[in-house]
């Protein structure tokens, strides 16, 4: 049997990362197997529609590294891949199900359907809907259509049924008929088919062999299952993924922090380490090895080592994998990723040189836990006209020698003939410690602050060889300007 797989949100204007990891395994799995991975829309819900959201689905996977076989925008020999061009084909299976008489018109009011549903758990019995409109007659129809009422469409659940699949992931899953809630609508009122319908008719239709969704779709399963038997369509295999926990493990959502892949991008995640880091939620390789191209990913991938236990979503381990992800990442297209960051930190790129940007990225990165990161350990490469730190400030003004460094160091520089380099910076500093009898912080700190106005920082013979001898004397002005109207 081929592998056909299906990833099918709803464009709801983001992409939360529950969804992402459902994409991605589809992904992986189809991959691993050289199926066909399909993106389908579900986008029945027209009041709610815009293109725009349809657009963040494409954007947060073709972002993730993950490109699709059939879809709405490259087509394929089983579409529309949309739902709300597929109506005419869901009323076609409708009225088959009207034709075996598997299904029947409700006329039930949300007032009458609440109050059933208070009584029975007044009762102490599970809210289900008692089948109450099952066996009207066509004038009791007439008559409560002449009032008004606008009826759905439910499907009869067999009364003494053990549904059971065989999950992928969870194992053995036996759920009775009478644990479904009764009878489910199939179609609104509005003449809108709803969900466990139209998934069971595109699934089928579109032929996929593996439905790979979250385990909140459990008991949907079910349902479909019997649509699938009533309209004699294969039924295909399932695989539930395991939920995603904050680290308080509570279910993951705004207050852990992001939760859409907008957010995470936004913020400076690599998106190779991003999609490494969803693979790990759930899925473990056998090997062990964590960082993990898409190749590899692709390779190791088995949906049958995916754990049927929560998953915990730690951003502590996010941030860990994104910082390796940095520092060994080709310097070209890092640089490329870092100056939108810059510039909206308020730098003007143009004016600095490609190939010396490309050094202060090499030589900053370490630091970088996400690409925001970037402007904050670049600044001290970028900006001349720095305000010196209050703590810096009262370092040097502590004891007259720090002053003195400073103003010595300078001196040394403006006199300074040929190129700065890492061994004539570290040959001068020790000309000032020499001759001040300074050494260790009291020597190193203060030419650091006159260098950067910051007590920490790269290392200063790489800093000075990137600035070049005039940026450094600039530099120095801008401090010693500041430290000397502190001190008066």
């Amino acid at each position: 049997m081929s592998v056909r797989v299906r990833f099918a949100p709803s464009p709801t204007g983001f992409m939360h990362v529950g969804n992402a990891r459902t994409a991605l395994f589809n992904f992986l799995f189809a991959r691993h197997n050289n199926g066909t991975f399909i993106l389908r829309i579900e986008d029945t819900d027209i009041e709610r529609h815009s293109e725009e959201a349809v657009n963040v689905i494409y954007e947060a996977l073709k972002w993730m590294g993950l490109n699709w076989d059939e879809g709405p925008d490259v087509g394929g020999e089983y579409g529309p891949y949309r739902q709300s061009e597929r109506l005419d084909i869901y009323k076609k299976y409708v009225e088959e199900l009207k034709g075996k008489g598997l299904v029947y018109e409700c006329f039930c009011t949300p007032e009458e359907l609440d109050t059933m549903r208070k009584e029975q758990l007044e009762r102490g019995e599970p809210p289900r809907y008692t089948g109450k409109c099952r066996d009207l007659t066509e004038e009791e129809k007439e008559r409560l259509r002449a009032e008004g009422r606008k009826p759905v469409l439910r499907f009869k659940v067999p009364e003494d049924r053990i549904i059971s699949f065989n999950d992928l992931i969870k194992g053995e899953i036996e759920i009775h008929s009478r644990q479904l809630g009764g009878d489910f609508v199939i179609v609104r009122s509005n003449g809108m088919p709803v969900y466990n319908f139209v998934v069971v008719i595109d699934d089928a239709l579109m032929k996929i062999s593996h439905v790979i969704r979250g385990e909140d779709h459990i008991s949907n399963t079910p349902k479909q299952i019997l649509l699938y038997e009533a309209l004699g369509f294969p039924v295909p295999q399932f695989a539930h993924l395991p939920m995603i926990l904050g680290t308080d493990r509570s279910k993951l959502s705004k207050r852990h922090g992001s939760t859409s892949v907008k957010e995470f991008r936004d913020k400076g995640y690599l998106s190779e380490a991003f999609t490494n880091f969803l693979a790990l939620l759930g899925w473990y390789p056998k090997d062990g090895k964590e960082i993990l191209s898409m190749e590899e990913l692709i390779e190791r991938f088995d949906i049958k080592d995916v754990n049927s236990a929560p998953a915990v979503f730690d951003t502590t381990k996010l941030n860990w994998m994104n910082q390796v992800y940095i520092r060994n990442y080709p310097i070209d297209k890092l640089t490329d990723l870092v100056i939108p960051y810059l510039e909206k930190a308020g730098y003007d790129v143009s004016k600095y040189d490609r190939e010396w940007l490309e050094k202060v990225v090499e030589v900053t990165r370490e630091y970088f836990t996400v690409l925001a990161d970037a402007p904050i350990y670049m600044e001290m490469f970028l900006k001349d006209e720095f305000e010196v730190e209050e703590g810096a400030k009262e370092f040097v003004l502590e004891d007259e020698t720090r002053l003195k460094v400073i103003e010595n160091f300078y001196n040394r520089m403006k006199i300074l003939e040929g190129e700065l380099t890492p061994g004539i910076f570290k040959q001068i500093v020790k000309e000032v410690g020499k001759e001040l009898k300074a050494k260790g912080k009291n020597l190193f700190m203060p030419v650091r602050i006159g260098l950067t106005g910051r007590m920490k920082g790269v290392e200063l013979d790489i800093l000075v060889s990137l600035l070049g001898k005039e940026r450094v004397l600039r530099r120095i002005e801008n401090s010693l300007k500041q430290l000397n109207e502190k001190s008066n």
